[in-house]
């Protein structure tokens, strides 16, 4: 096609800036970087090529996968869809529009609850409810060799990625997936009990980028009228499940620390920090029983 044979005549330099041009005309934040993200998988993951050789031209089987790339983000694509991956805790995960991308404020989470993991060598039972990707749990097993985990989602076909990446990850003996509603049905108890719920007010869904809401699942996205509802279904749960020095951590969207601190203290559990993240915004409660509660 007339493209391809266009694109194959010009070097990677003159591709990137031209592609740069295009995304940015589309609304895509970050252009320059998304369409080198898209040449380095087109031309089969050579990073250094953009650097070492800037005056190589395509040829037409890499000059077709790079303008289809391209034209798929300027559709407002997400890259992880595009090149099927996400870097998420120095893991690559394998990603698709059934499940949430890993956010980096997600790492926030990890970092909260290794941080208070004297023993990283332990025998810890891990739970991560709405395991989605797999993320939070395969990262925490990543760095707690002696860890086993439970992953639970109601959604078949994310539990069909998330079993794809334990096993890329070599992680498959130590993990087991679970169809289910948050945690009803299992028993405990749990070292450890992770879950990023669904936090967005319905109402605010239609303004998120067109990456997220035209591309990612509703049902990991929407949290009810005020973005809390499931907090509301699944932290009443976590008590009976959570080991007398077990740790739960729970993701919170932007505002709502103080009405989901509120949720896990009237469930019988204290918070024990609240983490931020780079930019200072509260992403992470954790928590542990209370005194009280841990006695039983």
């Amino acid at each position: 096609m007339a493209a391809t044979a266009t694109y194959s005549e010009q070097t990677i330099a003159e591709l990137l800036k031209q592609a740069t041009h295009t995304l940015r005309q589309h609304g895509v934040d970050n252009p320059r970087l998304d369409a080198q993200i898209l040449m380095i998988h087109a031309i089969g993951g050579n990073r250094l090529v953009l650097l070492t050789d800037p005056e190589r031209r395509l040829s037409d089987v890499e000059a077709e996968a790079f303008h289809r790339m391209i034209e798929r983000r300027c559709r407002r694509e997400p890259v992880s869809h595009i090149v099927g991956y996400r870097e998420f805790w120095s893991l690559t995960l394998r990603v698709n529009r059934d499940v949430l991308d890993p956010r980096p404020d997600s790492e926030t989470l990890i970092a909260g609850v290794l941080d208070r993991i004297a023993d990283k060598s332990a025998p810890l039972s891990l739970l991560d409810l709405g395991t989605g990707s797999g993320c939070l749990l395969l990262a925490l097993l990543h760095d707690l060799p002696e860890a086993r985990g439970t992953g639970v989602d109601i959604s078949r076909a994310a539990l069909t990625v998330a079993e794809g990446n334990a096993a890329a990850l070599g992680l498959s003996d130590r993990v087991r997936f679970l169809h289910g509603d948050w945690a009803l049905g299992l028993t405990g108890p749990f070292n450890v009990i992770v879950t990023n719920p669904p936090y967005i007010p319905a109402q605010d869904i239609v303004s998120l980028a067109p990456e997220v809401a035209q591309h990612e699942p509703i049902v990991a996205l929407a949290g009810g009228s005020d973005g809390l509802e499931s907090y509301r279904r699944l932290i009443p749960q976590i008590p009976r499940l959570l080991a007398a020095d077990g740790l739960f951590a729970v993701e919170i969207g932007q505002g709502q620390a103080e009405a989901v601190s509120a949720l896990v203290q009237d469930n019988g559990m204290a918070i024990d920090g609240l983490c931020s993240d780079l930019a200072g915004i509260p992403r992470c409660i954790i928590a542990k029983l209370a005194p009280k509660h841990a006695e039983y």
